[in-house]
């Protein structure tokens, strides 16, 4: 009787495949002790997990471009020691398992290589291919509400644009209120969810998304522009950038944040997410309201509140699920 795929089983191919070179077929199910026609359905499990494997006769197989695994350890050395960090190969969105995590081990966030149901705001799915980008939550539990929990997405925002700019990325946009651009086309996004008592304790899932290196064959299904970390630097003229260097970086970021949100707020971050707004001084509308909401963006208030100057006066426009659109 065949024995079951595990995922232990699926990880050692990806690492024998991680390099990006062309590997036999046959040394390949030689070293997994299996025979070609199981190599194969391994091969096709992999390809459903949104990894570029490439096959050509008398050759083998190979993946379309290097793959740098995350590395749970690294990520741990590299962060305060009072953050858990766990790295899963396959979840179904990162949120998800941190919002069901204990408590109790707050802080901590959770890495995945591949998300089966990765999610954006407003519900949207979240394209999530194995090894391609960054899928990251992290969890804290305040001991109030902070008041200034709704501009939490846009400092988080600084956060993010901070590491990418450390790991080469330059040019950098801030589209209010949870996306990150580069050459008008997307990035990235973040998507914040909160549980507890208004008197009482505030836990808050911060879950982070950024395209690294997805290719078009990966991407089946978005429906706005975007781009990938490796692009932009490609178009700089810099190397590809490491997934753990990013992560860490985000990682410490995020842990600065949220360590020092209750006292500090929003002020920190305010001017510096000013400088990155990709809205400032252009046309924009609001799709969900009625009547629309149009006219031009005019930055934010101290509590993190868009500000859009109309034939009616200036109006601010708080999160939620609001879209918010440039006018082309």
């Amino acid at each position: 009787m065949a024995r079951p795929l595990v995922e232990e089983d699926l990880l050692l191919l990806v690492d024998a495949l991680a390099p990006g070179e062309w590997q036999s077929g046959e040394a390949l199910a030689a070293a997994a002790g299996m025979t070609r026609a199981g190599l194969a359905k391994r091969v096709a499990h992999l390809r459903e997990w949104g990894l570029p494997i490439e096959s050509k006769f008398g050759q083998g197989y190979r993946l379309a471009r290097p793959l740098e695994r995350l590395d749970e350890q690294r990520l741990r050395d590299a962060v305060p020691h009072d953050l858990r960090v766990d790295v899963l190969p396959l979840v179904d969105s990162t949120n998800r398992v941190v919002m069901d995590a204990d408590p109790a081990d707050d802080p901590q966030a959770v890495l995945a290589e591949h998300q089966t149901a990765g999610r954006g705001r407003r519900g949207r799915d979240w394209r999530s291919p194995f090894g391609a980008n960054l899928y990251l939550s992290t969890a804290w539990t305040f001991p109030m509400w902070p008041q200034q929990l709704p501009a939490l997405s846009l400092s988080v925002g600084v956060v993010c644009a901070r590491a990418l700019h450390a790991s080469g990325v330059d040019g950098i946009r801030l589209k209010w209120p949870n996306d990150l651009w580069v050459a008008e086309r997307k990035l990235g996004g973040i998507l914040i969810e909160q549980r507890g008592e208004s008197s009482g304790t505030c836990r808050v899932i911060v879950g982070v998304g950024i395209n690294v290196s997805m290719d078009k064959s990966q991407a089946g299904g978005i429906d706005q522009p975007w781009i990938t970390v490796d692009e932009a630097l490609q178009r700089a003229g810099r190397p590809p950038v490491s997934r753990n260097h990013l992560a860490a970086e985000l990682l410490h970021g995020l842990h600065e944040c949220l360590s020092r949100y209750t006292v500090k707020g929003f002020e920190p971050y305010r001017d510096e997410w000013l400088g990155l707004d990709a809205l400032r001084d252009r046309e924009v509308h609001v799709p969900d309201t009625d009547p629309k909401v149009r006219g031009i963006g005019r930055g934010i208030d101290a509590n993190g509140a868009f500000l859009i100057e109309t034939p009616q006066g200036v109006k601010a426009l708080f999160g939620g699920d609001v879209s918010l659109r440039a006018v082309k």
